[in-house]
């Protein structure tokens, strides 16, 4: 029986390594697309976000199916709960790519955002980059100090995202344009939590702790 459970779970795992694989191609893609124009860029990542749901069925039904069958307990529980809420939080990356990209082929051949916005989208999309690369990197090796590298470097995305504020204020752009920094911002800002919540769960699968919590008396390591 041990060796059946091993066998699907590397099945799972394998699955959510595609997952991390395919939103990182999303998130590069609707970068691409936001700050290029670049139409092609914008539909593959809309198109490819079927694929991004349908990995999450899989992984979510194969991990009750071994909780149904395999009744795992102790380390073995919490992996296969924990892949569940990764599939998840990937998930909804994905459709967060996606929502860029509608934006993107929406204004096509215009920029979506105003040439002052340029820079700070700019490093927002280039530290999200850098971030897709280092989830698939933690996935492959389940590695809790790439996870904790990702937890601690958010701080600068929320500085770039708290600076989309100021250009949505501005008298020199349209309604439209600040609806459109404000929107694109946030799902932007978003894509950076959900990172952080996915290095959280690896860390939690790897040492049973929650990393950015001290806990207390009354509080437990677990994680929400």
């Amino acid at each position: 029986m041990r060796v059946i459970f091993n066998e699907e779970l590397k099945q799972v795992a394998d699955d959510l390594d595609r997952m991390a694989q395919d939103v990182r191609k999303a998130i590069k893609g609707a970068g691409d697309a936001l700050l290029n124009q670049d139409v092609e860029a914008a539909q593959t990542v809309i198109d490819g976000d079927i694929e991004i749901d349908a990995l999450e069925s899989s992984v979510l039904d194969q991990c009750v199916k071994l909780l149904a069958k395999q009744n795992p307990v102790a380390t073995d529980l919490r992996v296969v709960v924990s892949t569940m809420r990764l599939a998840s939080t990937f998930e909804r990356m994905g459709d967060l790519a996606r929502h860029v990209a509608e934006a993107a082929r929406r204004t096509y051949p215009a920029a979506a955002i105003p040439e002052s916005a340029q820079p700070v989208f700019a490093d927002m999309v280039a530290f999200l980059d850098n971030t897709a690369d280092q989830l698939v990197a933690m996935l492959t090796d389940r590695d809790a100090k790439t996870a904790e590298a990702i937890i601690l470097a958010d701080d600068k995305l929320d500085e770039l995202h708290h600076r989309t504020f100021d250009l949505a204020l501005s008298d020199e752009i349209t309604r439209q344009q600040t609806v459109d920094i404000v929107l694109l911002g946030r799902f932007l800002e978003r894509l950076g939590d959900h990172a952080v919540s996915a290095a959280r769960r690896v860390v939690y699968i790897v040492s049973g702790f929650d990393p950015t919590k001290e806990p207390t008396r009354d509080e437990g390591t677990d994680i929400d």
